[in-house]
């Protein structure tokens, strides 16, 4: 038995952040002050992963919204998620999320399926009372960042 990434096959396991620096340094700097980003893999940090971002998501942000309308080439699933273990489906917050041109009032935990090409966002928090976790996955092997500004 290894120990957490020890071993042959221990290179497939990520436990420090190795977040690429996406968007402009004052953008880093507010998602910094409403987030704090856990752990990032893509094809950079283990050969042949797809993107995965995951965040605790702790307060409004000051730019609000904070990503802007964007699409991947790839399909993505996002997810927010209430930090209630009581009542894991109350949200604990309030977002605004868009689909296409449509958009969503979030208050209950969320995944959300946003097919290739497809226009989301911009993502808008109306409030927060509890951290919400909040990840998202692209099935591309690296993120180019279209959403930070």
């Amino acid at each position: 038995m290894y120990l957490n990434c020890e071993g042959e096959y221990g290179k497939y396991i990520v436990q420090d952040l190795n977040a690429p620096k996406t968007g402009t340094p004052e953008f880093q700097e507010i998602y910094n002050r409403f987030a704090k980003r856990i752990l990032w893999i893509d094809g950079n940090t283990v050969p042949g992963a797809f993107q995965m971002n995951t965040s605790w998501y702790k307060k409004v942000p000051e730019l609000n919204p904070i990503f802007e309308e964007h699409s991947h080439d790839s399909d993505e699933l996002i997810g927010f998620f209430g930090s209630d273990p009581e009542d894991p489906y109350d949200l604990g917050a309030e977002l605004e999320v868009t689909i296409n041109g449509e958009t969503h009032l979030l208050t209950k935990t969320s995944l959300i399926f946003i097919p290739a090409n497809m226009p989301h966002m911009p993502l808008k928090f109306n409030r927060v009372d509890r951290p919400i976790f909040h990840f998202s996955v692209v099935m591309s092997k690296e993120y180019g960042g279209e959403a930070y500004r």
